[in-house]
């Protein structure tokens, strides 16, 4: 995770893994407002709690009360991807209010996403560089 931080009431970071994946990819660029006061279901960025240079971009789950199993109330942050190996919660416990650093506004770059089917395309209609396309056979038996 890159960030922009400094004493702005607003900054931007880059995803740079796949744990919130599908909502963020790798690469995509947030804008996000510095704030403490989170609620269940948002995304923020947090601080890491056992490694305090890691950014964490995580969707909140519930809060944590002191004595309810923890030492320390704090809130519950999960990945949208655990099978990505996330580093969340479930591996180091609540996060504590004061490592909250901001709530994500929304997603900025890139604008808009080409859905997966465009992505796997093989007519050859995306082909770039010196060699010509291939010629694929179109569903009538004819080359295109």
């Amino acid at each position: 995770m890159r960030a922009c931080l400094k004493s702005w009431p607003l900054l931007r970071v880059a995803v740079a893994e796949r744990s919130m994946f599908p909502a963020l990819h790798p690469g995509d660029w947030l804008l996000a407002r510095r704030t403490k006061r989170v609620r269940p279901g948002q995304i923020v960025l947090a601080w890491h709690p056992q490694r305090p240079s890691f950014l964490l971009v995580k969707r909140v789950a519930w809060r944590v009360e002191k004595g309810e199993g923890e030492a320390a109330g704090g809130w519950w942050l999960a990945s949208d991807n655990p099978a990505a190996g996330a580093v969340d919660s479930a591996r180091f416990g609540p996060v504590p209010e004061d490592k909250i650093v901001a709530v994500v506004l929304l997603r900025y770059w890139p604008i808009r996403r080409r859905p997966p089917s465009d992505l796997a395309r093989m007519d050859g209609t995306d082909c770039v560089g010196p060699r010509p396309c291939e010629r694929v056979p179109g569903p009538d038996g004819l080359s295109r």
